[in-house]
């Protein structure tokens, strides 16, 4: 009877043991996700950060090539020309590239901003006339800068009711 009743306190104790043994080994696999969780969120984070930084620098450089590019339509100087493909170059090599728009483009609200209309047909409405300032965009789409452009609106001719006021 001993025999027995000490076979049964000890399978006992490996029923007990086995339950603990499955209970650590559920708490390190959730241990493992969570640090894998938290490997990618800091990895997210601090990409977020590069990006917010280099941003931060794009905008802040926009401007000067603005100002060398309309010095080099002026001057046409090669040596000009070079420095601002550089400058172009090092800011693509970061994940920036202009946004490419040119004229009869139709007009998208994520890319470009819209700073003038020009009176146009019914054709050519809401499409692109100028680009004033070329916009700047990451690899991602994300906007740095929006493009400035010009665009065509039908204008219709409308008469206000009641205020006796014609608007073109």
């Amino acid at each position: 009877m001993d025999k027995t009743k000490g076979k049964k306190i000890n399978q006992e104790k490996v029923d007990s043991k086995n339950v603990e043994l499955v209970n650590l080994k559920v708490q390190l696999a959730r241990a493992l996700a969570d640090y894998d969780n938290l490997r990618k969120r800091v990895e997210r984070e601090q990409d977020s950060t590069v990006k917010l930084a280099s941003s931060i620098l794009i905008t802040k450089l926009l401007p000067v090539i603005d100002m060398l590019e309309a010095a080099q339509k002026h001057l046409n100087d090669g040596g000009l020309a070079i420095c601002i493909g550089e400058v172009k170059n090092i800011l693509r090599e970061e994940g920036a590239g202009e946004i490419e728009v040119k004229p009869n483009d139709l007009f998208n609200e994520q890319f470009y901003e819209a700073i003038d209309t020009v009176e146009g047909n019914g054709d050519n409405n809401g499409k692109v006339v100028e680009v004033v300032l070329p916009g700047w965009k990451f690899s991602d789409g994300s906007v740095i800068r929006h493009s400035k452009v010009k665009v065509y609106s039908s204008l219709e001719k409308t008469t206000s009711v009641g205020s006796g006021m014609n608007r073109a």
